[in-house]
């Protein structure tokens, strides 16, 4: 008996190991970006019609919603967390823009970074790093990635803003603009 919990109690533990390694590792917390930011954001990786767009980490959907409803751009986020895919999915449905926007549930290590025009990342540093190979590899000559408040290390921003508290938020942001 006691041997049978012992093999019982192995294979759970190891049931464990084996989904937690599964699941996409988490990049950044989410942490809402102020709309006046991402305006910003957008602007500065001069977003246009018609160009793909890929927001890295898209918590509930505000940079993917912005880019197709100001914008009009074919925007897709990539986020792993079911709640903020579910509340960006439905807000995009509820908006009617279905057909330039969608949110893919997934681990943004996944993305085809082949696509995309302009690419919006909001991650920790340590995240940037791990983008970074893919970014580098896989994006197209010309593409855009704009970076919220984390630089790339190793890159030269082709361009830099600071965002001054404008009473929305409680803090500044800066913005980095690169070009593959």
């Amino acid at each position: 008996m006691q041997r049978k919990m012992f093999i019982t109690a192995c294979l759970l533990t190891l049931t464990i190991i084996v989904l937690a390694k599964q699941q996409p590792e988490k990049l950044a917390p989410y942490f809402p970006t102020p709309e006046f930011v991402v305006n910003k954001w957008l602007e500065l990786g001069e977003l246009k019609a018609g160009e793909l767009h890929y927001d890295l980490g898209s918590g509930d959907g505000r940079v993917v919603i912005m880019a197709a409803q100001k914008f009009h751009a074919r925007s897709v986020g990539y986020e792993i967390d079911d709640d903020l895919y579910k509340k960006s999915m439905a807000r995009i449905q509820e908006l009617g823009l279905q057909k330039l926007a969608t949110i893919v549930k997934d681990d943004l290590m996944k993305a085809d970074f082949a696509k995309p025009d302009v690419v919006t990342v909001n991650l920790l540093p340590d995240s940037n790093n791990k983008i970074k190979p893919l970014l580098e590899k896989r994006m197209r000559k010309g593409s855009r990635v704009v970076s919220h408040d984390f630089a790339f290390k190793g890159w030269q921003a082709e361009k830099t803003i600071n965002i001054e508290d404008n009473g929305e938020d409680s803090r500044g942001h800066t913005l980095y603009l690169y070009r593959r």
